[in-house]
């Protein structure tokens, strides 16, 4: 492959990865106007490739009236998810003649390729069953999954370029998998506690509507099987249920940032890791500050969708800090010195 297709796929990921990003901000913020059933169909509107007029919206759905503003938000989103797939298959196309080249990330590819796919059916699934928080919430987590991949394509394309595809790789420990862990966990949650409408379910920080310990339903906040058919706009939960799901987000967030803590603590030692774990501490206060704002302000629009962006942010900076970990120079020269020592004590 030459430099220039290769220059082309680096800058293809990299855009890819920006791109996920504002398709992830543009669902938030259908969401957050109410407009994920803007169009009741998929992937057409009201039967139509682009919002029709209110007539024929009527004789399409006629339980379901056409609201010009929402249908068009959605219809957005779906179009800016398109743009993305026709990115991806790009990728797969400039990089089919290096496919079979040692060290060239092909499978990532295929792997990026598949995540979109059952992404599209998750946005598919969001509007045909209705907001059902189960897929909702997997349409995030997969939203931030396609980004991630992105992000390490781009990376792996740039030591592709500079020869260093072939070079070995340090695990990343107990710690990174815990911190990982504990990633997911609270984003599932954060998804969660918005497809349940439970964002201000408690009222107040630290305490939860003027209590420590306030009532709650672990049963029926977390009840993953629930009924799928009705319509979950607003949430179907009753508020012992919703103030569950809010104190869990709570929680989390304080189990998570308690492990980042230390992953910035145990890795700081390391020079060349410090810009990016510096990213990570930022970026982590900065979504704990955006999560009491928004309980303590009654989720305003703006700094809701900012906690949308926090969490891009945050994943962004700790897939960089995984990265780092794995590839730094310093970790790859300590990573051969034990082997050379396994060999020569062998």
């Amino acid at each position: 492959m030459n430099d220039r297709r290769l220059a082309t796929l680096r800058l293809l990921s990299l855009v890819g990865a920006l791109f996920t990003a504002l398709v992830i901000m543009a669902g938030a913020f259908t969401r957050l106007l109410d407009a994920g059933l803007g169009c009741p169909d998929w992937p057409g509107c009201y039967g139509a490739l682009v919002v029709p007029d209110a007539s024929s919206a009527l004789l399409h759905s006629p339980d379901a009236p056409l609201e010009a503003s929402k249908a068009w938000m959605e219809m957005i989103h779906r179009y800016l998810a398109g743009c993305l797939g026709v990115m991806v298959m790009a990728l797969l196309v400039l990089a089919w003649p290096r496919r079979r080249k040692p060290g060239f990330p092909w499978r990532l590819m295929l792997m990026l390729f598949a995540a979109l796919m059952v992404q599209g059916a998750f946005g598919a699934y969001t509007v045909t069953l209705k907001l059902w928080p189960q897929v909702v919430t997997l349409h995030l987590l997969g939203g931030l999954t396609v980004m991630t991949l992105f992000i390490w394509l781009h990376l792996r394309l740039r030591r592709v370029a500079r020869g260093e595809a072939a070079l070995a790789a340090r695990p990343l420990g107990a710690l990174m998998g815990v911190a990982t862990m504990l990633l997911v966990l609270q984003l599932a949650l954060g998804g969660w506690t918005s497809s349940n409408y439970a964002g201000i379910a408690c009222q107040g920080f630290p305490t939860c509507n003027s209590q420590w310990v306030p009532d709650t339903d672990w049963g029926e906040g977390f009840h993953l099987t629930q009924t799928v058919g009705p319509n979950y706009l607003h949430g179907a939960l009753h508020a012992e249920a919703r103030t569950t799901i809010h104190l869990a987000h709570r929680l989390g967030a304080l189990a998570l940032t308690l492990a980042l803590a230390l992953v910035v603590i145990r890795r700081w030692h390391r020079r060349e890791m410090r810009p990016w774990l510096l990213t990570l501490a930022g970026a982590t206060a900065l979504q704990v500050a955006l999560g009491i704002a928004n309980v303590l302000l009654w989720l305003p629009l703006g700094l809701a969708l900012l906690h949308t962006a926090g969490a891009v942010l945050l994943v962004f900076s700790f897939t960089l800090v995984a990265w780092k970990q794995r590839h730094s120079r310093q970790a790859v020269k300590g990573r051969q010195r034990q082997t050379r020592g396994g060999w020569l004590h062998a």
